[in-house]
């Protein structure tokens, strides 16, 4: 499974709605994406001497991912090379909820229930149908928040995540949420990724973090 499929089920609630505004959610996939590309060694951040300003997204040269939403988000990359992951971050956000969904309908780690809202308006919720997946990707963000040395790549993505949005606690059953807070906190800085995954990393967390502040000052104006 993609990370930005793997933080979708993290982030559906039972009935089939999302554990945090969609906002969050929207940009936190996209964010996974790119922390999926970079870790397929496709996307880079620029340095000294790169063809576009240091600090923008470069894309490297190699195999062009099988799945979609990979493929997707790569070409909606290189329509403007160099842009900032701000950017990047927000023009994939937008569809990539629905693509991911779709996804994960067609393997049936999601199921699709119509139902009209005050009986009147038509509503479609997609909850988790094979709850093993969800059991398999809590135990893990678990694992890597509690157990002990470097975690596994795609877990420590869907930590740095969850945690960016805030929606660690609201994801997985924490023994000891403080402990796990701080210790997500220190999985964040990318220590577990190669130099390249380590700076997309930090971009994503920046921005991803950034929404969430603005959202949060919004609703308290």
């Amino acid at each position: 499974m993609l990370i930005a499929e793997e933080l979708l089920v993290l982030l559906t609630r039972d009935s089939g709605k999302p554990a945090r505004p969609t906002t969050e959610v929207d940009r936190a996939l996209a964010g996974a994406v790119l922390i999926e590309l970079a870790t397929l060694g496709l996307v880079d951040v620029a340095g000294p001497g790169e063809p576009v300003r240091r600090g923008g997204l470069v894309l490297r040269t190699g195999p062009r991912p099988d799945h979609p939403v990979l493929r997707a988000a790569l070409d909606v990359l290189g329509q403007r090379e160099g842009r900032s992951a701000k950017s990047a971050v927000e023009k994939l956000a937008r569809g990539l909820r629905a693509s991911v969904t779709d996804s994960l309908l067609r393997r049936r780690v999601l199921e699709r229930r119509d139902h009209r809202v005050l009986g009147l308006f038509p509503a479609t919720r997609t909850p988790v149908r094979d709850r093993a997946v969800a059991a398999r990707l809590r135990g893990s963000v678990v694992a890597a928040l509690t157990g002990p040395g470097r975690p596994e790549p795609h877990a420590a993505a869907l930590v740095t995540l969850l945690h960016a949005i805030g929606a660690l606690t609201t994801a997985v059953d924490l023994p000891d949420p403080r402990a796990a807070k701080a210790r997500a906190k220190q999985i964040s800085q990318g220590d577990w990724a190669a130099d390249a995954v380590r700076k997309a990393v930090a971009a994503v967390n920046a921005v991803v973090i950034g929404v969430v502040v603005s959202a949060t000052a919004a609703a308290n104006s």
